[in-house]
């Protein structure tokens, strides 16, 4: 048996101005550290806030998230969009 909390999860979303953001993959376990990893691959910024997380893994897929969330997500959209802004190599950010 495996604790929750010890298995990896993800949450995707997909963000077009100036539309809200939308739920596009949620995975736990294996998947969850599919959707991370394969994120990864591709250049696609990854935050960890399991807090968050878990509140957008409630969302139905392709579903924009609730009014609820919106500040969250956008400190997390604002980081994401600061850290791409800066060189490669260059010390991160700290909040």
């Amino acid at each position: 048996m495996t604790d929750e909390t010890s298995r990896p999860l993800a949450v995707a979303l997909r963000y077009d101005a100036p539309d809200a953001p939308r739920v596009v993959a949620v995975g736990r376990g294996e998947l969850g550290q599919r959707i991370i990893d394969t994120a990864r691959e591709h250049g696609v910024p990854v935050e960890a806030n399991p807090a968050l997380a878990e509140a957008l893994s409630t969302i139905e897929l392709d579903t924009a998230i609730p009014e609820a969330l919106y500040e969250a997500v956008a400190v997390v959209i604002a980081f994401i969009l600061q850290a791409a802004r800066e060189p490669r190599g260059a010390a991160p950010m700290h909040r």
